[in-house]
């Protein structure tokens, strides 16, 4: 039996929910999805430059599944540019949460973490 999976906190609700084609030449096409949590992950690591572990500590995920997600979303996107198919985004069991910062004394650093996880907060980089 598969481990049930664990919501993933996003930080706002995507503006859009979807884009198509300019090019009204191209037939119409099975649309490609970017679910919420892919999003966050593009919006985390490719807009604000966070590593994966600053990320993943932000969306209450393992630094892996955060990896999975974002290579996930990455080939979403590169399919729905390249083979011209409109993008679908939305989707997914996901929390929207409010950060609030905490600091680590072992290793000096802030962390942005869910308010909801804030009782059970373990640096992720030294524990």
């Amino acid at each position: 039996m598969a481990r049930p999976c664990k919501q993933r906190f996003i930080s706002a609700v995507p503006v859009v929910s979807g884009f198509r084609p300019n090019d009204t030449t191209v037939r119409r096409q099975l649309s490609a999805t970017l679910m919420s949590d892919e999003l966050e992950t593009l919006r985390l690591a490719d807009i604000e430059g966070l590593s994966q572990e600053e990320g993943a500590a932000r969306m209450n995920v393992s630094r892996a599944t955060f990896g999975r997600i974002l290579e996930r979303a990455h080939r979403t996107v590169a399919d729905a540019l390249v083979n011209g198919r409109p993008l679908q985004i939305g989707g997914g069991d996901v929390v929207q949460a409010r950060h609030v910062l905490r600091h680590c004394r072992r290793c000096q650093r802030d962390w942005n973490i869910p308010r909801t996880t804030v009782s059970e907060f373990r640096c992720p980089r030294c524990h």
